[in-house]
């Protein structure tokens, strides 16, 4: 390690060890680009590796084990009741992230990237101060901010290490099962770790300001969830805020606002999942030509490029979806517009994925979307029931939904609820991208029996052409 006030000159100098950072920067070392990977952490990975995505569906996953042991009674077979080790929990948790980073940290080193432990502040546009580090300077040609988000609290409270207010980071460590879980947000974090606790053993009250579950995703795909969601929750108050939070030594005393009897209750812990804002702060901007908007997201182009020519910005520092696919994507364009190629995030859709129970997953535009931008759209739906490989599975609830122009019959979104809809989703988002029309779906031969036939279905159910349901085309919903 280079000593004292010593400076280290590079080429691309990223910011932020997360998803987007790491793909910048191991995609700039591809294309033969110098580069050093500033990471505040200890450990690459960021927010979903190390607290958010894959800790959380490593539990998600241990709860879909318990939930298909428990349905395996009607099925004939009983397991009993699981015996919940929270230790062992946490161990495999544990072991399922270092794995990964361990991975990383080898790509880093085969790549020759540069890490460097350390807070970056821009002293100028082509210059970092490291702080808590022993090498003082980064003089770059471009700069990556990779700086990711962090999560909101509600006003006049704050996150502390050890509360029983915790956010999603302090949840997904697992430091009890509390008899009584309080969770503020019914968005996909709120809605994830509500289910995890609940299968694990808490009474889990979910609250949300808006009217309705996972707000602003298609209603015909939160049904079977919310369904779900009445048998899981001790309870689920809509139209409802929080007014206060009065943290005491064992319990969390909350005053409620909205249509319920009791506005104050008692909780062990409360989860708050409200969102999260871009990590835009205190990076002495100031001292750059980057500009950042009212919300403190960071204004770019479509290559990522932002005000400052040498200084680009990917993930969810410059918004939304806040999603670790996006970033990842976005990581690499700025990479390869470093390195002089034509590259742009020019993308028809983002996939976004709730893994709840069930999952649900979607992409494109929604009908009310569509039509928002003057479309004239069908829709082509095929209900689960329908499907012998979701009768088998028991998830006759589940829902294939595929909008499509009416005129063209190009699909423009789709949307799936049920069991593996993480993995069918990607074919709907090929199919958005690639411009595929009804007839491309509804021609392609799918395996039988499977979920992923239920999309070829939809796209059948719009041409009027299905074969296990009555279908009628029709512009409208």
């Amino acid at each position: 390690m280079v000593m004292g006030e010593q400076t280290l000159k590079t080429q691309v100098a990223v910011i932020g060890g997360g998803v987007g950072g790491y793909a910048a920067a191991f995609r700039a070392a591809d294309l033969g680009l110098e580069v050093a990977l500033i990471n505040q952490e200890e450990r690459l990975g960021g927010v979903c590796l190390l607290r958010g995505c894959i800790p959380s569906k490593t539990l998600l996953e241990v709860t879909r084990l318990i939930h298909e042991a428990r349905e395996a009674r009607e099925w004939g077979v009983d397991f009993g009741e699981p015996e919940i080790d929270l230790e062992g929990l946490r161990s495999w948790k544990e072991q399922v992230s270092t794995r990964l980073v361990r991975g990383l940290d080898i790509l880093a080193d085969r790549r020759e990237v540069q890490l460097i432990q350390a807070r970056a502040v821009f002293e100028g546009p082509d210059r970092l101060r490291l702080q808590s580090a022993d090498l003082a300077h980064v003089q770059f040609e471009h700069a990556v901010i990779a700086t990711g988000s962090v999560p909101i609290a509600l006003s006049g409270t704050e996150f502390k290490p050890g509360a029983r207010v915790m956010d999603a980071a302090a949840a997904l460590e697992l430091p009890d099962i509390p008899e009584r879980l309080l969770v503020v947000g019914a968005g996909y974090v709120g809605m994830e770790l509500g289910s995890v606790y609940a299968t694990l053993g808490s009474r889990v009250t979910i609250v949300e300001m808006l009217d309705g579950l996972l707000p602003n995703v298609d209603r015909d795909l939160v049904r079977p969830l919310a369904r779900r969601a009445e048998r899981v929750f001790q309870a689920i108050y809509l139209n409802t805020r929080v007014a206060n939070l009065d943290e005491r030594d064992d319990e969390v005393v909350v005053t409620l606002e909205g249509d319920l009897d009791e506005p104050e209750q008692t909780f062990d812990r409360v989860l708050v999942a409200v969102g999260r804002r871009a990590n835009s702060q205190d990076l002495g901007l100031e001292h750059t030509g980057v500009a950042v908007d009212d919300r403190g997201l960071v204004n770019v182009d479509e290559q990522m490029r932002t005000a400052d020519e040498r200084i680009f910005a990917v993930g969810d520092v410059v918004g939304a979806p806040m999603l670790a696919h996006k970033a990842m994507h976005e990581g690499k364009v700025a990479a390869e517009v470093i390195a002089g190629q034509a590259a742009a995030f020019d993308v028809r859709c983002v996939p976004a994925v709730v893994y709840t129970d069930p999952e649900i997953a979607w992409c494109g535009l929604s009908v009310e979307e569509a039509e928002a931008q003057g479309r004239e759209v069908g829709v082509g739906r095929f209900p689960w029931g329908a499907s012998g490989r979701a009768r088998t599975l028991g998830e006759a609830e589940g829902l294939t939904k595929m909008v499509f122009e009416s005129d063209t019959g190009r699909v423009v979104g789709i949307g799936i609820v049920g069991e593996g809809a993480e993995g069918m989703i990607s074919e709907g988002a090929l199919a958005i991208e690639m411009g595929a029309v009804a007839q491309d779906l509804a021609l392609t031969v799918h395996p039988h029996p499977t979920l992923s036939e239920t999309e070829s279905e939809a796209a059948e159910a719009f041409l009027g052409l299905s074969t296990h349901i009555i279908s009628r085309r029709s512009p409208k919903r």
